[in-house]
């Protein structure tokens, strides 16, 4: 099965340097990619020469296999998309506004109803959309991606604003979607935590460039986990550690943190051999909010491509 989004070299730059350079995207069909990176990487870029609203400089984009061009736009009715905040007509109610796309997209007058309950908004369908809450109005844009049923959702930023159930709720819904109905989604956003909730997979950009790209769990395997230990003595367990060759940090609670070099079972032997009671010792996985720093924060000579 092809991927659902690959590029070779896409390139697109902008006066004073901004842009994306060589990007080389692989989403397989059926995963939820995050792409991440921070304000002014690229991302927003990369989805709009995803979506043919802007011309790339060089490289190409392929949908589903079929590549993308002016000539040839046929693969974008498979891929639904929401860019930034949903355009929507605040005086016309929920299903008004489904209702205006529909029509001009040619779609059975079925798919309105059908996209509205697919988001939960059918009870508050002939409300005016400027009575929504935030959260509401992202279902809705969400919505109007929907109306084509496509194999493919761009989101960009759909968090953006929303509170924390707000945010529970679209995760939840995003997880429907992709198990119930096999969408591929392709997210982009800046928030970690998020993304580390809900993807598949993940891509990395930074400076306009790919740092990392590939399975979530591969990007973890790359971090050592580190190892929290709580003690009765943390000053003396720190000189004990670094006697061992170990180089342990000040974590919350009076606790060290560290990502161990020997096994933790000789570390709590060391601990103990020198009187020092251990009341807690975990290991931790990276998170991957500090693995994406770790990416975006190292040289260029050590990133990963």
């Amino acid at each position: 099965m092809p991927d659902a989004i690959e590029t070779r070299g896409l390139t697109r730059t902008f006066p004073g340097g901004h842009g994306v350079r060589g990007l080389d995207l692989r989403v397989p069909a059926g995963a939820i990619y995050g792409f991440l990176g921070p304000n002014g990487a690229g991302k927003t870029t990369t989805i709009r020469l995803l979506l043919d609203l802007l011309r790339p400089d060089d490289g190409d984009v392929r949908l589903f296999g079929e590549r993308l061009d002016r000539r040839h736009r046929a693969p974008l009715a498979r891929v639904g998309a929401l860019v930034e905040h949903p355009s929507l007509y605040p005086h016309l109610s929920g299903r008004a506004n489904l209702e205006v796309t529909r029509r001009l997209l040619g779609l059975p007058a079925a798919r309105v109803g059908e996209a509205l309950q697919r988001v939960g908004l059918s009870d508050a369908a002939d409300r005016r959309a400027r009575d929504y809450s935030l959260g509401m109005r992202q279902r809705l844009g969400i919505a109007l991606a929907l109306l084509g049923r496509p194999e493919l959702l761009v989101l960009d930023e759909p968090g953006n604003g929303l509170d924390p159930a707000g945010l529970q709720e679209l995760r939840h819904f995003l997880r429907q979607l992709a198990r119930e109905d096999g969408i591929t989604l392709f997210l982009s956003s800046h928030q970690l935590a998020e993304v580390e909730q809900l993807a598949s997979h993940v891509g990395v950009l930074e400076g306009g460039r790919l740092r990392f790209q590939g399975p979530l769990q591969e990007l973890r395997q790359r971090a050592r986990p580190r190892l929290l230990l709580h003690c009765d003595a943390p000053a003396r367990a720190m000189r004990v550690l670094v006697e061992a060759g170990e180089d342990p940090a000040i974590a919350e609670g009076q606790g060290l943190r560290l990502a161990p070099r020997l096994p933790v079972a000789e570390l709590n032997r060391r601990l103990v051999a020198h009187g020092i009671g251990v009341h807690h010792l975990a290991l931790e996985q990276a998170s991957l909010e500090s693995l994406f720093f770790d990416l975006t924060a190292a040289p260029a000579g050590e990133r990963a491509a």
